[in-house]
């Protein structure tokens, strides 16, 4: 799942939660809407913490030593 997937949860779980006054037999969708915006929270909170950790893994570039004896990165 990715973060717009995470965010779709969040919304309809709020829309669930604090939009709607529907009552359904056997089922608080209170509960349900609470439930799936701390899913959505868990979700956001794991991408972030993933794509940060991708971003710090990223291994330097190799320096480059042109014509001049000066070094670059590329």
């Amino acid at each position: 799942m990715g973060l717009g997937g995470c965010i779709i949860l969040i919304a309809v779980g709020a829309i669930l939660t604090f939009a709607t006054d529907w009552q359904m037999e056997g089922a608080n969708l209170d509960v349900i809407g609470l439930i799936l915006m701390a899913v959505g929270f868990i979700g956001v909170v794991t991408f972030a913490s993933i794509a940060r950790r991708r971003r710090l893994v990223v291994p330097p570039s190799a320096p480059v030593i042109d014509e001049g004896g000066h070094r670059r990165y590329e």
